[in-house]
């Protein structure tokens, strides 16, 4: 066969336009599939580190599924920035804690953020590199975006203006993966950052904010909305950072932060919007197990009575430890699941025989029972048996979802950023 240099150029100009990645909070690696599945990114380096456990099951996955090779499973807070090698973007999603900020005497640059965080090794990171990453794509519980209870959406006004002080412009939205086809009602807010010295950051700066928001976006083109926004606010988060801390939105009831919105030269535009889709749609029917299921799944008929109280509706005297009396209640939920649906929101507490309000139970001819470890999977959109290891039981499994993404949500927007700054 004659050599070909154009397809040899053509072959080594694709490799070359991968994104470089660096994965951080990397659990079993929900990010890396969905950025797998969009192609044109390669993960350079991982981070996944479990503090409440001697025994790293998440990082032991991780490996087995990706390799060894340029992973760590040390506490990213110890973690050397120059140990961390260069990369056009940073993903992962990181826990959801008080992001709260002060001064100390010792340091005369003023800014530590709260011991332990983990939003603040993120921010260290992006402070320490020479060449920081052009891109950032995290996710977060969308509680981020109205955290704290007495600073509603402090949390996110100290993470944006954080960023925006090391030269990034953010866009965020809050998706629910099941308006838009997906097998799981899983709401999270995903949010991308572009460094001022990309074409996008310029975009952006040169569009009008609710533009970028509807149709001009990242998000908009990977999951469109309808295009009657219900809200709108635009405001400015100008104060530093030890001020913002303190006061911002003190004493107010509602976060002024909507599920959509930019951050770009200190300036908020923000708006609700809602999703735009009429594709097809994955319900819990199409997911659970048409083959024989174990029996260590299915609910003995002695417990029945057990699950019905916990997910049913409740008006109760309860007793405090302390011994004084209160009045409880709560609201009855749907049981079993519903098939016709998509899913209700995996948590880490799925696994495990004992009953519970939360757990998924499915009604079936052979009568009632919880979702197996692949059906938790697929509802997160994960390979069949992606966290199947020996020594990993299955109530840890159930917890790697419970922490998990759903992988397709990260698919579509890995492919949209990529044509937006690639065009």
């Amino acid at each position: 066969m004659a050599f070909d240099p154009t397809s040899k150029f053509s072959y080594f100009s694709t490799l070359m336009k991968k994104l470089k990645v660096i994965e951080l909070f990397a659990g079993v690696g929900g990010f890396r599939l969905g950025l797998e599945q969009a192609k044109n990114y390669k993960v350079v380096w991982s981070n996944q580190w479990e503090p409440s456990t001697k025994m790293q099951h998440a990082s032991l996955v991780y490996e087995a599924r990706f390799g060894a090779e340029n992973h760590s499973n040390k506490n990213i807070s110890e973690v050397l920035t120059e140990h961390i090698p260069d990369a056009d973007i940073v993903v992962g999603g990181f826990p959801c804690q008080d992001y709260s900020v002060a001064t100390t005497l010792q340091n005369s640059k003023g800014l530590i953020g709260k011991k332990g965080v983990l939003w603040w090794t993120i921010h260290r990171i992006l402070t320490e590199k020479t060449n920081p990453p052009k891109y950032l794509f995290l996710e977060n519980v969308d509680r981020l975006l109205k955290s704290p209870s007495n600073q509603r959406g402090r949390d996110f006004a100290v993470m944006l203006k954080s960023l925006g002080d090391l030269g990034y412009a953010v866009e965020w939205r809050v998706i629910n993966a099941a308006d838009y086809g997906m097998p799981q009602r899983r709401r999270r807010v995903f949010f991308i950052g572009y460094h001022k010295s990309t074409s996008a950051y310029k975009q952006l700066q040169k569009t009008d904010g609710s533009d970028w928001i509807h149709s001009e976006g990242t998000m908009p083109n990977a999951f469109p909305i309808a295009t009657i926004s219900e809200k709108r606010n635009s405001f400015s988060i100008t104060d530093d950072l030890v001020q913002l801390s303190e006061t911002f939105n003190a004493g107010q009831k509602l976060s002024p932060f909507q599920n959509s919105g930019v951050f770009i030269n200190g300036t908020v535009v923000t708006e609700k919007t809602t999703a735009a889709y009429d594709g097809p749609r994955t319900i819990l029917g199409d997911i659970v197990d048409k083959k024989t299921v174990s029996k260590e799944f299915y609910i003995s008929p002695d417990d029945y009575a057990k699950w019905d109280y916990l997910k049913g509706a409740k008006k109760e005297v309860r007793t405090a430890k302390t011994g004084f009396n209160y009045n409880y209640s709560e609201g009855g939920m749907v049981f079993p699941d519903a098939l016709d649906n998509a899913s209700r929101t995996i948590i880490t507490g799925e696994g495990g025989k004992s009953a519970s309000r939360f757990k998924h139970v499915v009604q079936t001819t052979k009568g009632l029972r919880r979702l197996t470890p692949i059906e938790l999977e697929r509802l997160n959109m994960f390979p069949e048996n992606h966290t199947q290891l020996e020594g990993i039981t299955d109530t840890k499994r159930a917890f790697f979802m419970g922490n998990a993404l759903v992988v397709g949500v990260v698919e579509k927007i890995g492919k949209t950023l990529y044509k937006k700054i690639n065009p």
